[in-house]
Protein backbone atom coordinates (compact mmCIF):
# COMPACT_ATOMS: atom_id res chain seq x y z
CA UNK A 1 0.00 0.00 0.00
CA UNK A 2 1.02 3.16 -1.14
CA UNK A 3 -0.49 6.21 0.41
CA UNK A 4 1.99 8.34 -0.34
CA UNK A 5 1.98 8.11 -3.79
CA UNK A 6 -2.09 8.72 -3.92
CA UNK A 7 -2.18 11.83 -1.29
CA UNK A 8 -2.67 14.35 -4.57
CA UNK A 9 -5.84 12.22 -4.90
CA UNK A 10 -6.84 12.14 -1.39
CA UNK A 11 -6.68 15.52 0.21
CA UNK A 12 -9.12 15.96 2.74
CA UNK A 13 -9.10 15.39 5.97
CA UNK A 14 -10.83 16.48 9.11
CA UNK A 15 -9.77 19.12 11.30
CA UNK A 16 -10.84 22.60 12.01
CA UNK A 17 -10.54 25.69 10.11
CA UNK A 18 -8.36 28.86 11.70
CA UNK A 19 -8.32 32.14 10.37
CA UNK A 20 -5.33 34.52 11.02
CA UNK A 21 -7.77 37.56 11.47
CA UNK A 22 -11.19 38.64 10.20
CA UNK A 23 -11.41 42.75 9.53
CA UNK A 24 -14.64 43.85 7.68
CA UNK A 25 -13.68 42.00 4.34
CA UNK A 26 -12.42 38.63 5.02
CA UNK A 27 -8.89 38.35 4.64
CA UNK A 28 -6.16 35.12 3.79
CA UNK A 29 -6.92 31.89 6.07
CA UNK A 30 -3.25 30.62 7.54
CA UNK A 31 -2.96 27.56 8.40
CA UNK A 32 -0.10 24.81 9.68
CA UNK A 33 -1.66 22.69 6.75
CA UNK A 34 -1.90 24.76 4.33
CA UNK A 35 1.14 26.52 2.38
CA UNK A 36 2.57 29.38 -0.12
CA UNK A 37 0.13 32.13 0.66
CA UNK A 38 2.09 35.09 1.37
CA UNK A 39 1.31 37.11 3.82
CA UNK A 40 0.75 41.28 3.93
CA UNK A 41 -0.77 41.33 0.35
CA UNK A 42 -2.90 44.45 0.12
CA UNK A 43 -6.82 43.89 0.13
CA UNK A 44 -7.03 44.86 -3.74
CA UNK A 45 -3.97 42.89 -4.66
CA UNK A 46 -5.96 40.00 -2.36
CA UNK A 47 -9.43 40.35 -3.56
CA UNK A 48 -8.09 40.33 -7.51
CA UNK A 49 -6.02 37.24 -7.12
CA UNK A 50 -8.58 35.37 -5.39
CA UNK A 51 -11.66 36.45 -7.24
CA UNK A 52 -9.92 35.02 -10.43
CA UNK A 53 -9.22 32.19 -8.96
CA UNK A 54 -12.77 31.30 -7.49
CA UNK A 55 -14.23 32.10 -11.15
CA UNK A 56 -11.53 29.63 -12.77
CA UNK A 57 -11.24 26.27 -13.14
CA UNK A 58 -11.36 24.47 -9.85
CA UNK A 59 -9.71 21.28 -8.92
CA UNK A 60 -10.53 18.08 -10.90
CA UNK A 61 -13.60 16.24 -11.10
CA UNK A 62 -15.34 19.50 -9.84
CA UNK A 63 -18.37 21.69 -11.44
CA UNK A 64 -17.16 24.94 -12.65
CA UNK A 65 -18.64 28.10 -11.06
CA UNK A 66 -21.56 29.77 -12.42
CA UNK A 67 -20.72 32.59 -14.12
CA UNK A 68 -23.42 33.96 -15.17
CA UNK A 69 -25.16 33.71 -11.65
CA UNK A 70 -24.76 37.26 -9.18
CA UNK A 71 -24.68 34.52 -6.44
CA UNK A 72 -22.51 31.69 -7.87
CA UNK A 73 -25.40 29.29 -8.27
CA UNK A 74 -27.88 29.26 -11.17
CA UNK A 75 -31.50 28.94 -10.66
CA UNK A 76 -34.95 28.73 -12.61
CA UNK A 77 -37.16 30.85 -10.81
CA UNK A 78 -39.64 30.17 -13.19
CA UNK A 79 -40.20 27.06 -13.52
CA UNK A 80 -38.16 23.78 -12.81
CA UNK A 81 -35.93 22.79 -9.28
CA UNK A 82 -33.25 24.85 -7.51
CA UNK A 83 -30.23 24.67 -8.67
CA UNK A 84 -27.33 25.36 -6.31
CA UNK A 85 -23.65 24.97 -5.58
CA UNK A 86 -21.90 23.10 -2.88
CA UNK A 87 -18.17 23.61 -2.46
CA UNK A 88 -16.29 21.17 -0.33
CA UNK A 89 -12.36 20.29 0.48
CA UNK A 90 -12.58 16.60 -0.27
CA UNK A 91 -10.76 14.44 -2.21
CA UNK A 92 -10.07 10.99 -2.65
CA UNK A 93 -12.37 7.78 -1.30
CA UNK A 94 -14.11 10.62 0.69
CA UNK A 95 -14.72 13.46 -2.47
CA UNK A 96 -16.36 9.50 -4.00
CA UNK A 97 -18.27 9.42 -0.69
CA UNK A 98 -19.90 12.83 -1.24
CA UNK A 99 -20.38 12.54 -4.47
CA UNK A 100 -22.17 9.55 -4.23
CA UNK A 101 -24.27 11.28 -1.40
CA UNK A 102 -24.92 14.12 -3.54
CA UNK A 103 -26.08 11.89 -7.18
CA UNK A 104 -28.75 10.50 -3.67
CA UNK A 105 -30.22 13.87 -3.03
CA UNK A 106 -30.71 14.83 -6.52
CA UNK A 107 -32.00 11.25 -7.45
CA UNK A 108 -34.03 11.52 -4.41
CA UNK A 109 -36.14 14.19 -5.21
CA UNK A 110 -37.54 16.83 -7.63
CA UNK A 111 -37.27 20.22 -6.48
CA UNK A 112 -33.37 21.29 -5.58
CA UNK A 113 -30.39 19.91 -8.28
CA UNK A 114 -27.33 20.26 -5.93
CA UNK A 115 -23.87 20.45 -8.14
CA UNK A 116 -20.66 19.96 -6.08
CA UNK A 117 -17.61 22.20 -6.20
CA UNK A 118 -14.49 20.33 -5.21
CA UNK A 119 -11.95 22.55 -3.47
CA UNK A 120 -8.10 21.11 -2.87
CA UNK A 121 -9.15 21.17 0.90
CA UNK A 122 -10.77 23.21 3.56
CA UNK A 123 -8.19 25.80 3.49
CA UNK A 124 -9.14 26.62 -0.02
CA UNK A 125 -12.70 26.65 0.41
CA UNK A 126 -12.14 29.14 2.83
CA UNK A 127 -10.19 31.18 0.71
CA UNK A 128 -12.20 30.99 -2.38
CA UNK A 129 -15.29 31.69 -0.54
CA UNK A 130 -13.46 35.13 1.11
CA UNK A 131 -12.82 36.02 -2.62
CA UNK A 132 -16.91 35.08 -3.71
CA UNK A 133 -18.26 37.07 -0.77
CA UNK A 134 -15.74 40.10 -2.07
CA UNK A 135 -16.98 39.65 -5.70
CA UNK A 136 -20.96 38.76 -4.77
CA UNK A 137 -20.58 35.02 -6.08
CA UNK A 138 -21.22 32.88 -3.20
CA UNK A 139 -22.47 29.29 -3.42
CA UNK A 140 -25.64 27.81 -1.69
CA UNK A 141 -23.94 25.57 0.74
CA UNK A 142 -20.10 25.15 1.63
CA UNK A 143 -18.57 22.84 3.78
CA UNK A 144 -16.77 25.81 6.41
CA UNK A 145 -17.94 27.50 8.92
CA UNK A 146 -15.97 30.44 11.00
CA UNK A 147 -18.05 32.17 13.98
CA UNK A 148 -16.22 35.56 13.33
CA UNK A 149 -17.72 35.85 9.75
CA UNK A 150 -21.32 34.17 11.05
CA UNK A 151 -20.86 37.58 13.66
CA UNK A 152 -20.34 39.91 10.88
CA UNK A 153 -22.97 38.67 8.39
CA UNK A 154 -21.42 36.51 6.14
CA UNK A 155 -23.49 33.25 6.77
CA UNK A 156 -27.46 32.83 7.05
CA UNK A 157 -29.04 31.79 10.40
CA UNK A 158 -30.72 28.53 9.73
CA UNK A 159 -33.03 28.75 12.66
CA UNK A 160 -36.34 29.87 10.50
CA UNK A 161 -35.69 27.06 8.63
CA UNK A 162 -34.98 24.19 11.36
CA UNK A 163 -38.14 25.49 13.02
CA UNK A 164 -40.44 24.81 9.97
CA UNK A 165 -39.12 21.52 9.61
CA UNK A 166 -40.36 18.73 12.18
CA UNK A 167 -38.34 16.49 10.79
CA UNK A 168 -35.18 18.04 12.08
CA UNK A 169 -35.26 16.63 15.56
CA UNK A 170 -32.84 18.95 16.98
CA UNK A 171 -32.52 16.44 20.24
CA UNK A 172 -31.06 13.64 17.83
CA UNK A 173 -28.16 15.50 17.65
CA UNK A 174 -24.97 14.91 19.16
CA UNK A 175 -25.25 17.80 20.87
CA UNK A 176 -21.54 18.78 21.51
CA UNK A 177 -21.36 18.91 17.87
CA UNK A 178 -24.77 20.79 17.53
CA UNK A 179 -23.16 23.28 19.49
CA UNK A 180 -20.39 23.85 17.71
CA UNK A 181 -22.40 25.69 15.34
CA UNK A 182 -24.07 27.92 17.46
CA UNK A 183 -23.39 31.55 17.53
CA UNK A 184 -25.04 34.04 19.92
CA UNK A 185 -27.97 31.89 20.31
CA UNK A 186 -28.36 31.47 16.77
CA UNK A 187 -27.36 28.10 14.86
CA UNK A 188 -25.45 29.38 11.63
CA UNK A 189 -23.83 26.29 10.89
CA UNK A 190 -25.06 22.43 10.88
CA UNK A 191 -22.59 19.57 11.80
CA UNK A 192 -22.16 16.98 8.54
CA UNK A 193 -19.42 15.01 10.63
CA UNK A 194 -17.76 14.74 13.59
CA UNK A 195 -13.88 13.79 13.90
CA UNK A 196 -11.15 13.22 16.72
CA UNK A 197 -7.53 12.03 16.49
CA UNK A 198 -7.17 8.27 17.43
CA UNK A 199 -4.08 5.73 17.21
CA UNK A 200 -3.49 3.33 14.79
CA UNK A 201 -1.25 0.74 15.31
CA UNK A 202 0.49 -1.88 13.39
CA UNK A 203 -0.62 -5.17 14.78
CA UNK A 204 2.61 -7.70 14.33
CA UNK A 205 4.84 -4.79 15.57
CA UNK A 206 2.79 -4.84 18.94
CA UNK A 207 2.36 -8.58 18.96
CA UNK A 208 6.23 -9.14 18.34
CA UNK A 209 7.17 -7.16 21.21
CA UNK A 210 4.62 -8.84 23.61
CA UNK A 211 2.31 -5.61 23.63
CA UNK A 212 -1.14 -5.71 24.95
CA UNK A 213 -2.63 -2.59 22.78
CA UNK A 214 -4.97 -2.18 25.85
CA UNK A 215 -2.39 -1.90 27.91
CA UNK A 216 -1.82 1.34 26.49
CA UNK A 217 -4.17 3.49 28.00
CA UNK A 218 -1.31 6.32 29.59
CA UNK A 219 1.31 8.36 27.46
CA UNK A 220 3.87 6.98 30.17
CA UNK A 221 3.10 3.02 28.65
CA UNK A 222 2.70 4.47 25.34
CA UNK A 223 6.21 5.79 25.37
CA UNK A 224 7.81 2.84 26.83
CA UNK A 225 6.11 0.62 24.02
CA UNK A 226 7.83 2.98 21.44
CA UNK A 227 11.19 2.71 23.14
CA UNK A 228 11.07 -1.30 23.67
CA UNK A 229 9.60 -1.70 19.83
CA UNK A 230 12.45 1.39 18.29
CA UNK A 231 14.86 -0.55 15.77
CA UNK A 232 18.17 1.49 15.49
CA UNK A 233 21.26 1.37 13.12
CA UNK A 234 24.36 2.43 15.45
CA UNK A 235 22.79 6.04 15.62
CA UNK A 236 20.49 6.00 12.94
CA UNK A 237 16.47 5.56 13.86
CA UNK A 238 15.16 2.41 11.18
CA UNK A 239 11.93 1.80 12.69
CA UNK A 240 9.93 4.48 14.88
CA UNK A 241 7.71 3.09 18.26
CA UNK A 242 5.56 6.05 16.92
CA UNK A 243 4.78 8.76 14.77
CA UNK A 244 2.21 12.17 16.29
CA UNK A 245 1.06 14.23 13.51
CA UNK A 246 2.85 16.86 12.59
CA UNK A 247 1.57 20.28 14.27
CA UNK A 248 -0.02 21.61 17.66
CA UNK A 249 -3.33 19.48 17.36
CA UNK A 250 -1.50 15.94 19.14
CA UNK A 251 0.44 18.09 21.58
CA UNK A 252 -2.67 20.18 22.62
CA UNK A 253 -4.72 16.79 23.10
CA UNK A 254 -2.38 15.35 25.26
CA UNK A 255 -1.76 18.76 27.61
CA UNK A 256 -5.75 18.65 27.53
CA UNK A 257 -5.75 15.31 28.95
CA UNK A 258 -3.47 16.32 31.61
CA UNK A 259 -5.54 18.74 32.70
CA UNK A 260 -4.18 21.86 30.98
CA UNK A 261 -6.41 24.56 29.42
CA UNK A 262 -5.50 27.55 26.90
CA UNK A 263 -7.42 30.01 28.96
CA UNK A 264 -8.39 31.13 32.02
CA UNK A 265 -11.29 30.52 33.61
CA UNK A 266 -12.41 34.17 33.16
CA UNK A 267 -10.66 34.46 29.70
CA UNK A 268 -8.27 36.94 30.49
CA UNK A 269 -5.53 34.86 30.64
CA UNK A 270 -3.26 33.15 27.75
CA UNK A 271 -2.21 29.64 30.51
CA UNK A 272 -0.58 27.65 27.75
CA UNK A 273 2.95 28.04 30.12
CA UNK A 274 1.89 25.98 33.12
CA UNK A 275 3.61 22.61 34.31
CA UNK A 276 0.47 20.61 32.35
CA UNK A 277 1.91 22.24 28.89
CA UNK A 278 5.84 22.51 29.16
CA UNK A 279 5.80 19.32 30.42
CA UNK A 280 4.08 17.84 28.20
CA UNK A 281 5.65 19.47 25.32
CA UNK A 282 8.99 18.64 26.64
CA UNK A 283 7.84 15.40 26.73
CA UNK A 284 7.35 14.94 22.90
CA UNK A 285 10.17 17.14 22.26
CA UNK A 286 12.01 14.18 24.28
CA UNK A 287 10.65 11.49 22.43
CA UNK A 288 11.45 13.11 18.76
CA UNK A 289 14.58 14.39 19.42
CA UNK A 290 16.90 12.97 22.35
CA UNK A 291 15.63 9.22 22.36
CA UNK A 292 14.31 9.11 18.50
CA UNK A 293 11.75 6.54 19.44
CA UNK A 294 9.21 9.13 17.67
CA UNK A 295 9.48 11.64 14.45
CA UNK A 296 7.60 13.66 12.56
CA UNK A 297 7.43 14.50 9.11
CA UNK A 298 6.35 17.98 8.23
CA UNK A 299 6.51 20.19 5.48
CA UNK A 300 5.21 19.59 1.62
CA UNK A 301 2.63 20.50 -0.44
CA UNK A 302 -0.97 20.26 0.98
CA UNK A 303 -1.06 17.01 3.28
CA UNK A 304 1.95 15.57 1.54
CA UNK A 305 3.35 15.29 5.51
CA UNK A 306 0.09 13.26 7.02
CA UNK A 307 0.49 10.31 3.99
CA UNK A 308 3.73 9.98 4.59
CA UNK A 309 3.16 9.72 8.37
CA UNK A 310 0.56 7.15 7.47
CA UNK A 311 2.76 5.28 4.30
CA UNK A 312 5.32 4.42 7.64
CA UNK A 313 3.15 2.49 8.91
CA UNK A 314 1.59 0.97 6.12
CA UNK A 315 5.23 0.28 5.01
CA UNK A 316 6.40 -1.04 8.07
CA UNK A 317 8.59 1.88 8.92
CA UNK A 318 6.81 2.60 12.16
CA UNK A 319 4.47 1.00 14.80
CA UNK A 320 1.48 3.44 15.03
CA UNK A 321 0.69 7.04 14.51
CA UNK A 322 -1.83 9.08 15.24
CA UNK A 323 -4.19 10.24 12.95
CA UNK A 324 -8.09 11.79 11.92
CA UNK A 325 -10.84 9.36 12.55
CA UNK A 326 -11.22 10.34 9.07
CA UNK A 327 -7.97 8.06 8.30
CA UNK A 328 -10.33 4.76 8.34
CA UNK A 329 -11.53 4.74 4.68
CA UNK A 330 -7.65 4.67 3.63
CA UNK A 331 -6.38 2.20 5.90
CA UNK A 332 -5.97 -1.89 5.71
CA UNK A 333 -7.53 -3.00 9.24
CA UNK A 334 -6.44 -6.70 8.79
CA UNK A 335 -2.62 -4.65 9.37
CA UNK A 336 -3.84 -2.19 11.52
CA UNK A 337 -5.99 -1.78 14.96
CA UNK A 338 -7.38 1.16 16.57
CA UNK A 339 -7.05 2.44 20.05
CA UNK A 340 -8.10 5.79 21.79
CA UNK A 341 -5.68 8.56 22.89
CA UNK A 342 -3.97 7.92 26.22
CA UNK A 343 -4.06 9.92 29.01
CA UNK A 344 -1.48 10.72 31.68
CA UNK A 345 -0.75 7.97 34.81
CA UNK A 346 -2.70 9.85 38.00
CA UNK A 347 -4.69 11.68 35.94
CA UNK A 348 -7.30 10.17 34.05
CA UNK A 349 -8.47 8.87 30.59
CA UNK A 350 -7.18 11.14 27.22
CA UNK A 351 -9.54 14.08 26.83
CA UNK A 352 -8.55 15.29 23.35
CA UNK A 353 -10.56 17.24 20.98
CA UNK A 354 -13.47 15.92 19.10
CA UNK A 355 -14.38 18.29 16.18
CA UNK A 356 -17.77 18.88 14.33
CA UNK A 357 -17.27 19.71 10.71
CA UNK A 358 -19.58 21.85 9.56
CA UNK A 359 -21.85 23.39 6.56
CA UNK A 360 -23.31 26.80 6.17
CA UNK A 361 -25.20 28.98 4.05
CA UNK A 362 -23.58 32.39 3.06
CA UNK A 363 -26.12 35.13 3.49
CA UNK A 364 -25.60 36.49 -0.10
CA UNK A 365 -27.63 33.39 -1.35
CA UNK A 366 -30.87 34.18 -2.00
CA UNK A 367 -33.88 33.23 0.10
CA UNK A 368 -34.52 30.16 -2.53
CA UNK A 369 -31.38 29.12 -2.65
CA UNK A 370 -31.33 29.20 1.18
CA UNK A 371 -33.84 27.00 1.43
CA UNK A 372 -32.81 24.43 -1.39
CA UNK A 373 -29.28 24.77 0.83
CA UNK A 374 -30.75 23.93 3.74
CA UNK A 375 -33.02 21.11 2.39
CA UNK A 376 -29.42 19.64 1.28
CA UNK A 377 -27.84 19.86 4.18
CA UNK A 378 -30.43 18.22 5.93
CA UNK A 379 -30.60 15.35 4.33
CA UNK A 380 -26.92 14.77 4.58
CA UNK A 381 -27.30 14.58 8.17
CA UNK A 382 -30.24 12.07 8.16
CA UNK A 383 -29.59 8.99 10.76
CA UNK A 384 -29.39 6.71 7.94
CA UNK A 385 -27.21 8.94 5.59
CA UNK A 386 -24.97 9.92 8.52
CA UNK A 387 -24.56 6.39 9.52
CA UNK A 388 -23.76 5.40 6.11
CA UNK A 389 -20.78 8.15 5.51
CA UNK A 390 -19.33 7.08 8.90
CA UNK A 391 -19.01 3.63 7.65
CA UNK A 392 -17.69 4.81 4.45
CA UNK A 393 -15.18 7.48 6.19
CA UNK A 394 -14.23 6.29 9.66
CA UNK A 395 -15.80 9.48 10.52
CA UNK A 396 -18.50 10.26 13.39
CA UNK A 397 -21.81 10.42 12.99
CA UNK A 398 -24.01 13.80 13.73
CA UNK A 399 -27.12 12.03 15.27
CA UNK A 400 -26.92 9.66 17.91
CA UNK A 401 -30.16 7.34 16.35
CA UNK A 402 -27.29 6.65 13.71
CA UNK A 403 -26.06 4.01 15.88
CA UNK A 404 -29.32 2.61 16.25
CA UNK A 405 -29.12 2.05 12.54
CA UNK A 406 -29.38 -1.52 11.59
CA UNK A 407 -26.81 -1.34 8.60
CA UNK A 408 -24.51 0.68 11.26
CA UNK A 409 -24.92 -1.95 13.89
CA UNK A 410 -24.01 -5.04 11.30
CA UNK A 411 -20.99 -2.93 10.25
CA UNK A 412 -20.08 -1.85 13.78
CA UNK A 413 -19.84 -5.56 15.23
CA UNK A 414 -17.70 -6.81 11.88
CA UNK A 415 -15.15 -3.72 12.33
CA UNK A 416 -14.97 -2.83 15.64
CA UNK A 417 -12.39 0.07 14.95
CA UNK A 418 -15.90 2.66 13.66
CA UNK A 419 -16.44 2.61 17.28
CA UNK A 420 -13.15 4.04 18.69
CA UNK A 421 -13.65 7.39 17.90
CA UNK A 422 -17.63 7.25 19.37
CA UNK A 423 -16.15 5.92 22.49
CA UNK A 424 -13.33 8.60 22.49
CA UNK A 425 -15.97 11.33 21.35
CA UNK A 426 -18.02 10.46 25.00
CA UNK A 427 -15.43 12.13 26.83
CA UNK A 428 -13.54 14.42 24.84
CA UNK A 429 -12.54 18.46 24.68
CA UNK A 430 -14.55 20.28 22.93
CA UNK A 431 -12.29 22.85 20.36
CA UNK A 432 -11.14 25.76 21.21
CA UNK A 433 -12.62 29.22 20.11
CA UNK A 434 -10.21 31.67 19.28
CA UNK A 435 -11.23 35.32 20.80
CA UNK A 436 -8.43 36.70 18.56
CA UNK A 437 -9.52 35.63 15.40
CA UNK A 438 -6.29 32.99 15.09
CA UNK A 439 -3.67 34.54 17.12
CA UNK A 440 -3.72 32.44 19.78
CA UNK A 441 -3.63 29.45 17.65
CA UNK A 442 -1.15 30.98 14.88
CA UNK A 443 1.61 31.09 18.30
CA UNK A 444 1.05 27.73 19.42
CA UNK A 445 1.63 26.47 15.83
CA UNK A 446 5.06 28.37 15.97
CA UNK A 447 5.75 26.80 18.96
CA UNK A 448 4.77 23.39 18.14
CA UNK A 449 7.31 23.86 15.18
CA UNK A 450 9.85 25.17 17.31
CA UNK A 451 9.45 21.91 19.78
CA UNK A 452 9.08 19.35 17.12
CA UNK A 453 11.29 20.69 14.29
CA UNK A 454 13.94 22.87 15.93
CA UNK A 455 14.45 21.28 18.85
CA UNK A 456 13.78 24.08 20.93
CA UNK A 457 13.24 23.63 24.72
CA UNK A 458 9.22 23.41 25.33
CA UNK A 459 9.63 26.10 28.56
CA UNK A 460 11.30 28.38 25.84
CA UNK A 461 8.81 27.97 22.88
CA UNK A 462 5.78 28.18 25.39
CA UNK A 463 7.22 31.39 27.03
CA UNK A 464 7.50 33.20 24.12
CA UNK A 465 4.51 32.03 22.32
CA UNK A 466 2.42 32.92 26.12
CA UNK A 467 3.84 36.33 25.92
CA UNK A 468 2.72 36.59 22.31
CA UNK A 469 -0.45 35.36 22.47
CA UNK A 470 -1.29 37.14 25.89
CA UNK A 471 -0.45 40.54 23.81
CA UNK A 472 -3.29 39.84 21.34
CA UNK A 473 -5.71 38.84 23.58
CA UNK A 474 -5.40 41.70 25.85
CA UNK A 475 -5.98 43.68 22.76
CA UNK A 476 -8.69 41.73 21.58
CA UNK A 477 -10.51 42.32 25.18
CA UNK A 478 -9.66 46.03 24.80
Amino acid sequence: MNLFSMWKNKIAKQRVNTLNEVNEQPTPARSSRTFGWKSGLSLVMMSTFLITTACGSPSSGSTPAAASSSTGAQTTASSGPVEIEFWYGLGGKLGDNMKKMIDDFNASQKDVIVKGVVQADYDETTQKLQAAIAAGQVPAAVLSSNVEWAKKGYYAPMDQFISADPDFKKDDFVQTFLQQGQVDGKQYFLPMYGTTQVMYYRKDALKAAGIDPSSLTTWEALSAAAAKMTKKSGSKTTFYGWEPMWGADNMIDAVLSKGGSILSADGKTVTIDTPEWTSTWESFRKWIHDDSIMTIHSGGQGWEYWYKTIDDVMKNKAAGYTGSSGDQGDLDFKIVGAMEQPGWEGVGQGKPVANAIMAGIPAQASPEQQQAAFKWLTYFSKASNTAQWSMNTGYIAVRQSALQDEKFKAFSAKNPQIEVPLKQASHASPPFQDPTGGKITDALKVAADQVQINNVPAAQALAEAQKKAQQELDRANR
